[in-house]
């Protein structure tokens, strides 16, 4: 798709807003789900199983409207989804049972996967060919502002407001991002409509898309990533309190990382466009390994802080990389799809790391169980060697 520099230019800054306020209502609510379902009368398990209903819901979701942005374009799916997170932070607020809770999340599960894909489709297709790197590291500093501002506001909010004036905070967030996705252009070619589409295609081009080899190391990159994080978000409160460390210092680490993952992206993105993708894939992969492999060594926190910090530095030479694969090895009759299988396996990952880490941690210890962390980043970095390399530079 030919897109003049004039209309990417506006149109990059209008959607990494819109990818900020977007995704800040998800953040917003991190800190408080599992409290507000407890209030609400819900068990232990009940709650994990509230709490999970978003990532199970929103992992198939981003697959399924991924295919749709190609079909439909992305400027309404954009704005549905956005309403659809304004109207479900409205909702949680007068749910009244854990059962209603539950639909809620379920909702907001699905609205949500309407919102991710439809962004990082239009970052990647406005972007120039010789700056996808870069274009790319503004959708991921918006991704991680958005964890960053959010998890301490929803604090603040929830114990000075309560939790309903945090939900509505939300909702205006979200509907300031619905506005501004109305001044997203539609998308001016459709590479595929409803009526074209064969039956099982749809199938076929996710087994395709799964397999590319310029894909492959994104999308083991991107569930490696957020696997190995939610075991960090998962084990490190735990390690950190049986070291005489409180729960205000456990937040100052995750700002820290949050912090250096922002502010190292854009440099990182540029350098890939200049160098490839390997190598900064390649440094970012080697700070995660190092820092995680250290992590659990470390009993001083600014030791700790410092460590953290390179975590995030590898998150942010790692992240633009990652997804600038996407725009690199990808048309924009399958881009919607392509982004939302990135998505889904994002999702997946923390779903699926935070217990899966929880149950190593708690039969190895804490300390184990971190220890046992950087393995799926060095299968990542094989990964990369094998088959990134000989495509790096390729196009589709």
């Amino acid at each position: 798709m030919s897109i003049l520099k004039p209309q990417s230019d506006r149109i990059l800054p209008v959607t990494s807003v819109i990818t900020f306020l977007g995704f800040l209502d998800t953040h917003l609510l991190i800190p408080v789900m599992a409290i507000y379902a407890s209030t609400l009368g819900a068990s232990i398990g009940m709650v994990g199983i509230i709490v999970g209903l978003y990532s199970i819901i929103n992992t198939p979701g981003n697959i399924i409207f991924g295919r749709l942005i190609d079909r439909v374009g992305h400027k309404t799916p954009l704005t549905i989804g956005l309403i659809g997170d304004a109207l479900s932070m409205v909702l949680y607020a007068f749910a009244r049972s854990p059962l209603h809770l539950a639909l809620v999340r379920m909702l907001h599960g699905a609205t949500g996967a309407l919102v991710a894909p439809s962004t990082m489709s239009i970052i990647a297709n406005y972007s120039e060919r010789e700056k996808k790197g870069r274009s790319m590291s503004l959708y991921g500093m918006s991704l991680a502002s958005a964890s960053l501002i959010g998890y301490p506001v929803s604090g603040l909010i929830a114990s000075r407001l309560g939790f309903n004036a945090l939900f509505f905070f939300g909702a205006i967030v979200v509907g300031m991002g619905a506005l501004l996705s109305l001044t997203v252009p539609e998308s001016s070619r459709k590479e595929v409509t409803l009526a074209e589409t064969p039956r099982g295609e749809s199938i076929q081009m996710v087994k395709n898309l799964l397999t590319r080899k310029g894909l492959v190391p994104s999308y083991v990159a991107i569930f490696a990533q957020y696997f190995t994080f939610g075991g960090v978000v998962t084990l490190l409160p735990i390690h950190v309190e049986r070291l005489g460390i409180g729960a205000f210092e456990v937040g100052m680490l995750l700002a820290a990382f949050s912090a250096m993952f922002v502010i190292t992206q854009f440099p990182s993105g540029a350098f890939s466009d200049r160098v490839g993708r390997l190598q900064p894939m390649l440094a970012g992969l080697l700070c995660i390994i190092v820092s995680l492999a250290a992590l659990p060594l470390l009993s001083r926190f600014s030791l700790l802080a410092a460590i953290i910090g390179l975590y995030g530095v590898g998150y942010g030479f790692l992240f633009p990389s990652i997804s600038a694969l996407i725009a690199d090895h990808t048309n924009t009759g399958e881009r919607g799809l392509a982004t939302g299988i990135f998505h889904a396996l994002l999702t997946a990952g923390v779903a699926i790391g935070a217990p899966a880490m929880g149950w190593v941690g708690g039969l190895l210890g804490t300390r184990s169980g971190l220890l046992v962390t950087p393995f799926p980043m060095l299968f990542t970095l094989v990964v990369a060697l094998i088959f990134l390399k000989p495509v790096q530079n390729a196009s589709v």
